[in-house]
């Protein structure tokens, strides 16, 4: 005789935080609280793949799981590798719905970047996944799932291990923001993923209701996507973000809670003949020259000659970006020119648009 229980849907336990699965232990399971630190431990800390690995749970709790729960990571459907060892992997959720993180080489160590939407609304004019539109947004689970896969894959080539994490693949993170804190907060769990929030970086157009709750959470530092001196050009090449006026936006990020060695960092993608003057740069002064931040620029990168799509900017010359980088460090701005990594396979900033083949 099927029982009743036998016909409820199975719960991904990806997508519970700590709290979450000491209760679906106790309460659904009716088992003891602490089998719920090992199942924890198994999950996040260990990466099991099933519940057969689990060597120190019970029989019969091995059972209630394999009746009850499931842990349903994406699945690698393509992975492309750059002559520079960046690793982009092309993930399929369980609707099918597709999407990419990025495995980066920084030295002794890898820095993964992670998707937090199946597809972008913000539609940047110089960003391909915001010619995809937005088809939904992630859950904690399949977030966090993408980090699972990831030091797995690095595990079985005999590469080191994620130890750095940036919120900067498909998707406005802060358009996410309720998984975005539960994956935050699994993140931190030190018998879990472990990585620590100075080591996590949230990358977002600027969403200020968002970003007051990320500041409160002190789960995550910030990265703004700033990309242009003005509002009027911000609204040419950001037209959604910039309904936030640059003047609110940057009050908003005075008011973020940094700690004392730390500043706002923004992101500068420098597009040829566009953003990338002189001028341009005097303007970016003007705006951020008494603040407490740091700028990162980053050539533009256009989509590989081999994808057939055609660029709708070009890359900027050499030396405008290193005069437009002497100028901001000679008025004493921290400026850092970001190496693009994964040019060639369509991994770089800007260029994820699921092109895999």
């Amino acid at each position: 005789m099927t029982n009743a229980a036998d016909t409820r849907p199975r719960t991904n336990l990806l997508n519970l935080t700590r709290s979450e699965l000491e209760a679906f232990v106790v309460d659904e399971l009716k088992q003891p609280r602490f089998r719920s630190d090992q199942l924890w431990h198994w999950i996040w800390h260990k990466g099991a793949l099933g519940f057969a690995d689990m060597t120190n749970l019970s029989k019969d709790l091995k059972t209630k799981l394999a009746e009850r729960a499931s842990l349903d990571r994406p699945q690698i459907d393509v992975v492309r590798q750059s002559v520079d060892g960046t690793i982009k992997l092309l993930l399929r959720l369980a609707d099918g719905e597709r999407i990419e993180t990025v495995l980066i080489p920084m030295g002794p160590h890898y820095t993964q970047c992670l998707s937090t939407q199946v597809g972008c609304a913000m539609a940047c004019a110089f960003c391909s996944t915001g010619e995809l539109g937005l088809t939904r947004n992630m859950t904690a689970g399949e977030i966090l799932g993408q980090i699972l896969v990831g030091r797995t894959h690095l595990a079985q080539a005999g590469l080191a291990t994620v130890r750095n994490l940036v919120f900067m693949g498909m998707g406005e993170p802060l358009m996410n923001l309720t998984e975005l804190l539960r994956s935050l907060e699994t993140l931190g769990s030190a018998e879990g993923i472990s990585i620590a929030s100075r080591r996590a970086t949230v990358s977002s157009v600027g969403i200020p209701a968002g970003l007051k709750i990320l500041g409160d959470s002190g789960l995550a530092v910030p990265a703004i996507s700033l990309h242009a001196p003005t509002q009027e050009l911000r609204a040419k090449l950001m037209p959604k973000a910039a309904r936030v006026p640059l003047d609110e936006l940057l009050a908003c990020l005075d008011r973020y809670p940094i700690k004392p060695r730390e500043r706002v960092t923004y992101e500068y993608i420098m597009l040829g003949g566009v953003n990338d003057s002189i001028t341009h740069a005097k303007q970016l002064v003007k705006l951020l020259g008494h603040r407490r931040c740091k700028v990162n620029l980053i050539g533009y990168n256009p989509p590989p000659a081999d994808s057939g799509i055609a660029a709708p900017f070009r890359a900027p010359q050499q030396a405008d970006v290193l005069a437009f980088e002497d100028y901001l460090r000679s008025k004493r701005i921290t400026t850092f020119l970001r190496r693009s990594m994964g040019q060639d396979i369509a991994a770089a900033c800007g260029q994820l648009k699921l092109i895999a083949g």
